[in-house]
């Protein structure tokens, strides 16, 4: 298999490649990783069963949206498709450098101006994954509708599929209800949104620039990826404020950001359960109570 995505490569590129990778890097359960040397530098390869080409796909789009608004580096797409039954996608490979305060800074700076990037309407023009879940990004004038029927209807109906229907089901309709009151009188522009910016999808390369990278790219409300930057840790004080001090956010946060990380825990519990759902139960309450339902 690594054969012919070599030769694949070095089709795309036009230049000639290693006929395997240098090295296995660590991470991902469905996907391998590698580090690959062609003659016009080291990529980074994923490649995952043919099923996973529009997963790559969507990926590709998404860093090439990101990288079109030119506020934070991106990895740059070189190459992708099919190869021995195999899907891939090679992107340049950054050397990652040291993280500080400086680097948070600039990443909170650059991320403002990231979401300075608006359409007029929520959502994206294709769907994508946020990790291995598919993600809906069909096109919504209304926020509220979108995140009710785009984003946790989806994965409540899945909740209910992975057997957790009696802890999630009842909560979970009643809290759609509620939206429209949770997020009454916000009125966010569409803004162009990493949508999966925990700390695991950034570092710095080796001038200390900040990198954004696995994007589960839309447009929506800029509060999401503030939102789930909280939800695992891992961003400092330094990132915060160089983003409040750029785009200050409103009023109301505290509870919208419960509300849209809410998403990513149920994400996580149709993923791999037991803790996550309880989680996302406690979420629902508080939300319940917040919206008097």
């Amino acid at each position: 298999m690594v054969r012919m995505v070599a030769r694949e490569l070095a089709a795309q590129l036009g230049t000639d490649c290693a006929p395997e990778p240098q090295s296995t890097l660590a991470g991902g359960s469905s996907h391998r990783f590698y580090r690959w040397r062609c003659a016009s530098g080291w990529l980074f390869v994923k490649v995952a069963r043919s099923e996973a080409l529009a997963q790559f796909a969507a990926e590709a789009q998404g860093l090439t949206e990101l990288a079109r608004a030119d506020t934070l580096r991106v990895p740059r797409v070189r190459a992708q498709g099919l190869a021995g039954g195999h899907a891939f996608l090679a992107l340049e490979w950054i050397e990652a450098g040291a993280t500080d305060a400086r680097s948070e800074r600039r990443l909170g700076e650059g991320l403002a101006a990231l979401h300075g990037v608006h359409a007029e309407r929520f959502g994206w023009h294709i769907d994508n994954t946020v990790g291995p879940t598919p993600q809906l990004n069909g096109w919504c004038s209304e926020w509220a509708a979108f995140w009710r029927e785009r984003r946790l209807r989806p994965q409540l109906e899945l909740a209910v599929r992975r057997g957790f229907g009696r802890l999630l089901e009842t909560p979970g309709e009643r809290l759609l209800e509620a939206l429209g009151g949770l997020l009454g009188g916000h009125r966010p522009h569409a803004s162009l949104l990493h949508g999966d910016l925990w700390a695991g999808n950034w570092c710095t390369d080796a001038s200390g620039a900040p990198v954004i990278f696995d994007p589960a790219a839309y447009y929506g409300d800029r509060e999401t990826d503030l939102a789930m930057t909280r939800l695992f840790g891992g961003f400092g004080r330094a990132f915060y404020e160089a983003y409040e001090g750029a785009a200050a956010l409103p009023a109301g946060y505290a509870v919208r950001a419960e509300l849209y990380n809410l998403y990513h825990v149920l994400n996580h519990a149709n993923l791999f359960g037991g803790g996550y759902a309880q989680r996302a139960r406690a979420m629902m309450d508080r939300l319940l109570a917040e919206a008097g339902a």
